[in-house]
């Protein structure tokens, strides 16, 4: 008896302890960080995208136009500042696709028909492949999930403020009557959303950035949507794995002796 009475008392000791601590309100810690100025917040942000020389990644790429709807499983090996392959695949691991791309020329082996489409590059060529209306240098930010902000590197932003745990900031470009915003988390300086419009709010250009991880101490986004709704084009690129500086990265890619080769 006197047994049951030590256990029974020990365990509405525990059921009292936790109905305290369960009730007690919770100690909200503040999470401290260094408040930067806009200068400075660009200059760190624009440094670690320059940091990245080499990046891989695989994962699933989505593209949405007017007359396009579609998504693959894909790798993608850059080498900055101008070149990047991209291997597509369907289902069971079947390749359909690769391509390459330079600042000068580009290269298309359609796997399943074995030919081979190769020329100049210029941004029609970049649109027909990838059907999306981006030039060369924004494709590569998008694939890197980075945002350049060398145009704005030694600015005064228009506008600059902390919101809750987000720096905002907006440069007016009265030139070309457009307006860029972004929105840069505090603590850990990710750019979460980039927009750019024109002075009436219309937006041309927009990008979010989702799902952050940090490899080689950069901060590296999972997920990237870029869209430009006034074409109604979208392209989603999502991450399962990510390596970036690696060393002895190399771009592989070997047109086969029995393709068909068309210069476009």
């Amino acid at each position: 008896m006197h047994n049951k009475f030590i256990v029974s008392a020990i365990l509405l000791s525990f059921v009292a302890l936790f109905y305290i601590t369960g009730c007690a309100p919770a100690v909200q810690q503040e999470t401290t960080y260094e408040k930067l100025s806009s200068e400075r917040l660009i200059n760190k942000l624009e440094a670690n995208r320059r940091k990245v020389k080499t990046f891989e990644g695989t994962g699933t790429i989505a593209v949405k136009t007017s007359t396009f709807d579609n998504s693959a499983s894909f790798k993608v090996i850059l080498h900055k500042p101008d070149s990047i392959y991209i291997n597509i695949y369907g289902p069971f691991g079947i390749d359909l696709a690769q391509i390459l791309v330079t600042k000068s020329d580009f290269t298309f082996l359609e796997s399943l028909n074995n030919t081979v489409y190769t020329g100049a590059l210029n941004d029609n060529v970049l649109k027909e492949i990838f059907k999306i209306d981006l030039p060369l240098p924004q494709l590569i930010d998008a694939f890197t999930g980075a945002v350049n902000l060398s145009e704005h590197l030694y600015k005064e932003p228009t506008f600059f403020d902390i919101v809750q745990d987000k720096y905002l900031l907006t440069y007016i470009d009265s030139l070309q009557s457009t307006s860029t915003r972004y929105s840069i988390d505090v603590r850990d300086l990710c750019t979460v959303s980039a927009k750019h419009e024109d002075l009436k709010g219309n937006s041309l250009l927009e990008a979010e950035y989702k799902d952050f991880i940090f490899v080689e101490a950069l901060s590296i986004p999972k997920r990237t949507v870029v869209r430009r709704q006034s074409d109604g084009q979208m392209i989603s690129i999502e991450y399962k794995n990510v390596s970036v500086n690696k060393k002895n990265s190399v771009i592989d890619f070997k047109i086969p002796d029995d393709a068909d080769v068309i210069k476009w």
